[in-house]
């Protein structure tokens, strides 16, 4: 410490008094003058050691004892009549009293300086007042040219702030810079959380311009996170310093009149702003109506800061607020508790009007660089920067680590809501978690609005004196879809199948939607525009969702599918003559005619032996037979049938039949009723090759992409501004095809289906949909509607009543290609019927071996029985199936009879003869 008194070094006076004992030693008191006698000279000689202690300490310049304390100048830059000022006077007050008077604070109040002005304070306090050290420095641009003066004069600067984005090569820029503080990148992405997790796709940036645009960093920052989830920043509204204004408070008002008819976004973020500015901010916010049931505000940890500083009316236009605050997680140690209460009492004592003692994170801060300081100077003041960088302890603002200058320890941040109830302005809600803490705030949060609990839409919503403006196509090719009646100037009326779909759409939401239509006579695209532009709110009618059109307005989600199909005339298919050959594909025809053949077979089988009507010769036998199962068809049959097995066979067959004869009528009839057509030419690339002309609505996208992605030529194409006019076009030979989206080719082909079809959709679109401007959610809630809609089929009927075709053209006739009935349909019915025809015919085959084994064994007797080869039996069992004749032993086996002599047979029941043998044998049987 500094002796005040003489203002004499220690070393000093040592000098002074070794030299005045030296003279007085070799000075005689008995004699008047001094002589150098050999008395003198020993004396002097045993004292010189003395004497030259001396002169090496005065000459030593300053050493000092080991138990000398030297004093540590810290200059303090803040801005000492703000609430961070305060806080941070008194916590370096305090600390600095702890440290036992090593430390000598120097204030410089910044509060009313620029900051060049700043700059120029601290070189004033470096060569004035000698610090050795300065802190402070609130707002960065003050800060960075602190820093420079720093550099400069080899004076470490502790910041109190910190750019929004860092800078590279910072640390080589500004090397003696120290920051006590964090970049914004962490406040930018708790806001962005909040945005996201109540889905607000716009927003509005407000701050207080600089001249270093710390708080564009922000900005940028800002909107880089929003774009992650596809929302944006709309607006930015910049407000210079009041001191720079004549009247804060009418500029203030006049930018947020502007604000308000340039965006209907409602979500406000605001970055930086002073205290004077935060007041009229807000106040003429509230007045303009922003400030509103469907508004969000949401204020950085700067802004957030001065809530315990604005007067009580400006506290009561701030309900509902958000704010982001920086905060610590140290408040249970002894160490805080000491500070807290030795903070609150000191506080209140000096600033008697502030009406919350509780120190913030900035007063932690302030404490813990005192600290760093003390802390450095127990070893080498001379290097007092490096062991500042390099400190490491636990302060009450939490670990205090620096890194290339940069504070390391990031604080977690929480969320505030402004309520202003009784003497308690805000509550504090949830600790900040990345996507975790939006999602607990939902209900626990009061917005603007007489305390409305009601999440916000974060947009202007419409009202009776303020309609939602939507434009609607005035010119349409299909007035089915879209008509404007303006024979009235006074009463335009609007009808067709769009208008009554958005009817539909808006009776299904939760809130009523005062609208007000206006025609619009230009293209759908300059349609759009006007959307994107804000000439309009929404667009309603036939606009089809394209890539493009999505950077300029939102659509909902389409209430009908879109696709681009080819209408080309068409002539009937196939050829009259034979069409009663195509209810039956040809493997139909052909099962169906083998499994006739089977059945007679069997009939004839089961029959022959017993019945007389199935005797004969066999070319009888043999027409008979196809003519009962062929006449069973028509069921005209007339044979009378003697087996029961035959009954069952023909009782399966008759159902089959009924079953063929019945989906055959009906097909058939189906086909003659609808004359099914084909196109003419549905070969595109034939259409391009031979310059084909060919037709469109007159929605320049449709023509464009005709050009662009189809490929044809410009100059092929024809615009057609009305349905009425195609027919007229293909009728003259004018076009060979023409383009529509799919439901305008649903209501031509409608009315027209007896001269033309159309081709299914190639070129899929996203249908047909609403377009509001971008960010609004009344879009999200149309697409929730018309989903709900779709969902429960109450679209339908309104589709029903207005694109049902005419009565000719009811049934589908787009295809090209005729339904006929296929094999796969029938082949369970063919299978039973041949099962059990084939089953019938065993047991008679049973029946047949069983008789003709009895009969030869009672024709053999007691012979014994002759060898004979296996065609001699089945010639015999043959003969027997056949005449009821059996070859006795003796005959030869090798008789056959001819073709002819098989025509020839007559055959006679074996009924009338009981002994079995007929009445003429055919030849003598040889005995051997």
């Amino acid at each position: 410490m500094y002796i005040t008194s003489a203002g004499i070094e220690p070393s000093e006076n040592l000098f002074i008094f070794c030299l005045f004992f030296c003279v007085h030693k070799l000075s005689n008191p008995k004699m008047g003058f001094p002589f150098f006698t050999s008395y003198i000279v020993v004396k002097f000689c045993h004292l010189f050691p003395l004497l030259i202690i001396s002169v090496l300490l005065f000459i030593s310049d300053g050493a000092q004892p080991a138990n000398t304390t030297k004093v540590t100048n810290i200059g303090v830059i803040i801005d000492v009549t703000s609430r961070i000022g305060k806080e941070e006077k008194t916590a370096i007050e305090i600390a600095a009293a702890n440290f036992n008077g090593k430390l000598s604070l120097h204030f410089q109040d910044s509060g009313q300086l620029d900051p060049l002005q700043v700059a120029s304070a601290a070189e004033e306090l470096i060569k004035e007042k000698k610090v050795d050290v300065i802190i402070g420095m609130n707002k960065w641009e003050e800060a960075a040219l602190v820093a420079s003066v720093g550099n400069r004069e080899k004076v470490p600067i502790i910041s109190f702030a910190a750019p929004a984005r860092t800078p590279p090569q910072m640390e080589h820029r500004w090397p003696f810079l120290i920051q006590m503080a964090n970049n914004g990148s962490e406040q930018i992405k708790c806001i962005a959380d909040i945005i996201r997790e109540y889905k607000w796709k716009r927003v509005v940036v407000i701050y207080e311009d600089d001249a270093y645009g710390s708080e564009s960093g922000m900005s940028a920052l800002l909107s880089k996170a929003l774009q992650d989830f596809d929302s944006e920043i709309e607006y930015r509204l910049v407000l210079p310093p009041p001191s720079s204004l004549s009247s804060p408070k009418g500029f203030v008002l006049d930018e947020l009149l502007k604000l308000q008819k340039a965006t209907k976004s409602r979500v406000f973020v605001v970055l930086q702003s002073s205290l004077s500015m935060l007041t009229h901010l807000f106040r003429e916010a509230y007045k303009a109506g922003l400030v509103g049931r469907e508004s969000a505000w949401i204020l950085s940890d700067s802004v957030t800061s001065f809530l315990d500083s604005v007067d009580s009316s400006t506290i009561s236009s701030m309900k509902g607020v958000l704010g982001i605050k920086i905060t610590y997680n140290s408040s249970t140690t002894d160490s805080y508790t000491d500070f807290y209460t030795g903070f609150s009492k000191k506080f209140q004592s000096e600033y008697p009007e502030e009406a919350n003692p509780k120190p913030g994170i900035h007063a932690l801060r302030a404490y813990d660089s005192i600290t760093a300081i003390s802390l450095a100077m127990e070893t080498t003041t001379e290097m007092l920067l490096g062991n500042i960088v390099s400190s490491r302890f636990s302060g009450l603002s939490g670990e205090i680590r620096f890194e290339e200058g940069k504070l390391m320890q990031i604080p977690p941040l929480r969320i505030v809501n402004v309520v202003d109830q009784g003497n308690k302005r805000y509550e504090e809600l949830e600790f900040w978690v990345p996507e975790k803490s939006a999602q607990r705030l939902a209900g626990s949060v009061i917005w603007p609005g007489k305390f409305s609990r009601r999440s916000p839409k974060g947009w202007a919503m419409p009202s009776d004196g303020n309609p939602l403006i939507i434009g609607v196509p005035g010119r349409t090719s299909f007035e089915k879809f879209v008509k404007v009646d303006n024979s009235s100037k006074d009463d335009i009326k609007y009808d067709g199948w769009c208008i009554e779909v958005f009817k539909k759409v808006l009776s299904n939401l939760s809130y009523s939607l005062p609208y007000e239509f206006q025609p619009f006579y230009g293209t759908y695209d300059e349609l759009i525009i006007r959307v994107s532009n804000k000439t309009y709110d929404a667009v309603v009618g036939d606009v089809t969702i394209l890539a493009n059109r999505l950077e300029y307005v939102e659509f909902t989600q389409p209430y009908v599918e879109s696709g681009l199909s080819m209408i080309v005339p068409a002539k009937p298919e196939g050829s009259a003559a034979w069409m009663f050959l195509k209810p039956f594909t040809w493997e139909m025809w052909a099962v169906t005619g083998a499994i006739m053949l089977y059945t007679m077979l069997i009939i004839w089988f089961l029959e022959h032996r017993f019945n007389p009507e199935f005797s004969g010769a066999l070319k009888n036998q043999i027409g008979t037979t196809f003519w009962f199962t062929f006449s069973s068809l028509f069921f005209a049959h007339r044979e009378k049938i003697n087996s029961n097995l035959t009954r069952v066979v023909v009782v399966v067959w008759l159902f089959v039949v009924w079953i063929l004869t019945s989906s055959y009528t009906a097909s058939l009839s189906s086909m003659l009723t609808v004359q099914r057509m084909q196109p003419v030419n549905t070969d595109i690339e034939y259409l391009k090759s031979s310059n084909s002309r060919v037709g469109c609505d007159n929605d320049s996208f449709v023509r464009n992409y005709l050009e662009d992605v189809i490929g044809f030529n410009s100059h092929n194409i024809i615009t057609v501004f009305n349905e009425t006019d195609y027919t007229g076009l293909f009728e003259n030979k004018t076009i060979t095809a023409a383009f529509l989206e799919l439901p305008y080719k649903k209501l031509f082909i409608n009315k027209h289906c007896k001269g033309y079809t159309a081709t299914t959709p190639t070129y899929k679109f996203g249908g047909f949909g609403f377009a509001f401007q971008r960010g609004s959610p009344i879009a999200r809630d149309f697409s929730a509607s018309i989903l709900r809609l779709l969902e429960d089929g109450k679209l339908t009927p309104l589709e029903d009543e207005w694109l049902t075709p005419s009565k000719e053209c009811a049934v589908n006739v787009t295809s090209t290609s005729a339904e006929h009935l296929s094999l796969q349909s029938f082949w369970g019915l063919y299978l039973i019927s041949g099962a059990i025809s084939t089953i019938c015919f065993l047991l008679s085959l049973i029946r047949l071996l069983k008789s003709y084994q009895h009969q030869q064994e009672a024709c053999e007797g007691n012979a014994t029985p002759s060898d004979t080869s296996a065609w001699n039996k089945a010639v015999g069992l043959a003969r027997y199936f056949y005449n009821g004749e059996i070859n006795s032993p003796g005959r030869s086996p090798s008789f056959a009879p001819t073709t002819d002599e098989w025509i020839s047979w007559e055959y006679v029941s074996t009924s009338d003869t009981p002994d079995n043998i007929h009445a003429s044998a055919p030849a003598e049987i040889e005995m051997p």
